[in-house]
């Protein structure tokens, strides 16, 4: 590889600058070195990057210069979002009745069922503010006794015992146990 007088004095001012990118230091040094007559083994060894790396960067440099090896190919951040038709599937899935004999949807059904990853519908969830593993509904039972059950449970529970009559005798009991404990202020 051929480079300019121009071009090896940019790159060793990008060498010799204590502020610069240490990316765009070790992409400069791959360069030089290529530049040198170094071979692929001897840079590599000089750089500390792989193969593909010096490759990647000795191509940049041959197509685009050292403007080529200062910035970094743009890429669209992240993964794109999911399409709207799938977020309404795992709403609609987390709104309805759980599959089979399952008491309430988990992450992990809804993410199979929907064929998107957990951590995917965990933001969806979040999102649309559901929570499906907290159910504030009443399920009855399939006893064919329950209303029985039900009646009897309630029956104790609903009525209140009768109020019991205090007698004369257990309230001075109750009163003088009041005036011999210590108070909080003795102790």
């Amino acid at each position: 590889m051929n480079i300019t007088p121009e071009d090896r004095r940019r790159l060793e001012a990008i060498v010799s600058d204590r502020s610069a990118p240490q990316k765009h230091v070790w992409r400069a040094k791959i360069i030089l070195a290529t530049a040198d007559g170094c071979g692929t083994a001897e840079i590599m060894r000089r750089s500390g990057k792989s193969k593909p790396v010096v490759w990647r960067w000795q191509a940049r440099f041959m197509a685009e210069g050292v403007e080529g090896l200062a910035r970094d190919k743009t890429r669209k951040p992240g993964k794109p979002p999911l399409p709207p038709d799938t977020v309404q599937r795992v709403v609609d899935l987390a709104l309805g009745p759980p599959p089979g004999e399952a008491t309430h949807w988990t992450g992990r059904m809804l993410a199979k069922a929907a064929g998107v990853s957990l951590r995917s519908v965990q933001r969806i969830l979040a999102a649309h503010q559901l929570a499906p593993h907290r159910i504030w509904t009443f399920k009855l039972s399939n006893d064919p006794k329950f209303a029985e059950k039900l009646k009897n449970i309630v029956g104790l529970y609903g009525r209140s015992p009768p109020p019991m009559p205090l007698s004369s005798r257990s309230t001075r009991r109750a009163k003088s146990r009041r005036s011999t404990a210590p108070s909080q202020a003795c102790r």
